[in-house]
């Protein structure tokens, strides 16, 4: 009989580890030297162990950081309008949020437009990439008019966007209109995200409304398609 190759004997090893919960979503596996050291074999060993169980999407590799264990994908339901934070409440994980843009800028006439405000007013430009655990998973770019939001912090966009508008400034937001686009990732989102530059992801444009009918923000997000799953629930119409 045919002996199995080690690398197939060691993601054999590391997939019952998952299955028997010694290792549970999101952590992360031993470093390619502490298995190489485990199993007593090559570099190139462990990565064609680690590259199977890739390919089976068991786990995930994080440019800079490892490889972990695959999370089951967040459900984003289109039909509830939830923060970031909210969306991951049930599921007790540590989240954040890296602000690499946050400035003050003059409202060009379309974003004006959108914002329903005057062309060369000031609009707050944020950009940031939300984190589960240690993986990025969704790079957001947001416009908010200035004048609705003039004490917005950098420490406020780390945390939750929505709590800081409800619950400090105590506005009602209304409703959100999205439209989710598949598009070509651009250099940028690759590098902050760790995409795969030769495939399409999801990006969602949306635009907020307070419940006075104010525009509070226009947004852009990017999301890795492998960490999401976009949900509704479609009724038929009766007949007369």
């Amino acid at each position: 009989m045919t002996r199995k190759p080690m690398y197939r004997q060691i993601a054999d090893t590391l997939r019952e580890r998952v299955q028997q919960g010694v290792l549970k979503p999101g952590d992360a596996l031993p470093t390619e030297s502490a298995l190489q050291e485990e199993f007593a074999v090559s570099r190139v060993t462990v990565r064609q162990a680690l590259k199977q169980l890739t390919q089976e999407a068991i786990i995930e590799s994080i440019q800079g950081s490892g490889s972990y264990v695959k999370e089951e994908r967040v459900n984003y339901d289109i039909y509830q309008l939830t923060s970031f934070y909210e969306k991951l409440a049930d599921r007790n994980v540590d989240t954040h949020s890296d602000v690499k843009v946050f400035e003050a800028i003059g409202a060009g006439e379309e974003l004006a437009k959108t914002l329903q405000i005057s062309s060369g007013e000031k609009v707050w430009h944020v950009k940031r990439v939300r984190f589960i655990k240690q993986k990025p998973v969704t790079l957001e770019e947001t416009w908010m008019p200035l004048a609705l939001f003039p004490d917005l912090t950098w420490a406020v966009m780390e945390n939750s966007k929505y709590h800081f508008i409800e619950q400090v400034k105590k506005m009602v937001i209304d409703r959100s209109e999205q439209e989710i686009v598949p598009v070509m990732p651009s250099s940028e989102t690759v590098s902050l995200l760790g995409l795969d530059p030769t495939r399409p992801i999801l990006e969602k444009i949306s635009r907020g409304y307070l419940s006075d009918g104010r525009v509070f923000e226009y947004s852009r997000n990017a999301f890795k398609s492998d960490d999401y799953k976009f949900t509704l629930v479609a009724k038929r119409r009766r007949s007369a």
